[in-house]
């Protein structure tokens, strides 16, 4: 299988670097492309001469890559590479240890899982709106902050913003500051995303934090979510990366979609 990996050699900061990681993956005979920073990954991986696509990053780069591997209907393999590796973590690979990752590319096994998708595009995790979103943004540039540093920092958020953020889900009004759309049912607490024992469950997980301390959440399950807010655009987490969304928000699920090829043993 003649197999391509791109690497994102500005994700996280942990050994190996990614010249090393370029080494190990060219001495098993795999194509790889250190990303630029005028590169388009989603333009790499469609046009990429390739059997099997494979993603050395952060979970928001994962997501473009497999959403290409999706539309060529090819294998996708998933390299943590990257500052929390949430994805890479749920599918049952070693966070610490990219290197083994790369046993995919030549004998691994095939396994389908499901993709989320916010008006139409990817997310491999979760999709998040208020206070999670907020700190997301607000941390761009400062990616490894100390998790007691993000708890001081969320509560500094609710008590300066103690207004809902105004959502209807599907037509229904709803009242919350931490609203989470996950791919399969994912672990939560106020400050943290956990883990998920499944992703082939074929279902969203909605998830509403009500009050502004929120200790329990209301969970609501479906294929599809419709989130419309009165602001028209809402600051919004996509697998742990910023973006602003217009409004409103159409959420589906597309069951067992991506081929993701796991190391022998995985």
């Amino acid at each position: 299988m003649s197999g391509l990996l791109l690497v994102n050699p500005r994700s996280g900061d942990d050994q190996p670097s990614a010249d090393e990681l370029r080494d190990e993956a060219e001495s098993r005979g795999i194509q790889v492309h250190l990303l630029g920073e005028d590169d388009d990954l989603a333009e790499l991986a469609r046009e990429a001469d390739a059997d099997a696509l494979g993603m050395a990053g952060g979970d928001g780069s994962l997501a473009v890559v497999a959403d290409v591997a999706i539309e060529r209907g090819l294998p996708f393999v998933v390299v943590p590479f990257g500052t929390r590796n949430h994805f890479a973590r749920d599918v049952g690979l070693d966070r610490d240890d990219p290197i083994a990752a790369l046993d995919a590319f030549t004998g691994g096994r095939e396994r389908s899982i499901d993709v989320g998708r916010v008006n139409g595009r990817a997310f491999l995790n979760n999709v998040s709106l208020g206070l999670y979103a907020q700190l997301v943004h607000r941390r761009e540039g400062h990616r490894r902050r100390r998790e007691a540093l993000a708890r001081l920092r969320a509560l500094a958020l609710l008590a300066r913003d103690r207004s809902s953020l105004g959502l209807t889900v599907d037509g229904d009004a709803v009242e919350t500051h931490v609203a989470l759309v996950a791919n399969n049912a994912v672990q939560l607490d106020l400050f943290s995303l956990g883990e998920r024992e499944r992703l082939d469950e074929g279902l969203l997980h909605l998830n509403l934090a009500h009050g502004l301390l929120p200790s329990s959440w209301e969970e609501r399950t479906g294929e599809r979510f419709v989130i419309d807010s009165q602001r028209g655009k809402l600051q919004a987490a996509i697998d742990g990366e910023p973006a602003a969304l217009e409004t409103p928000l159409e959420f589906t699920v597309e069951a067992g979609a991506l081929r993701v090829l796991l190391p022998p043993g995985r």
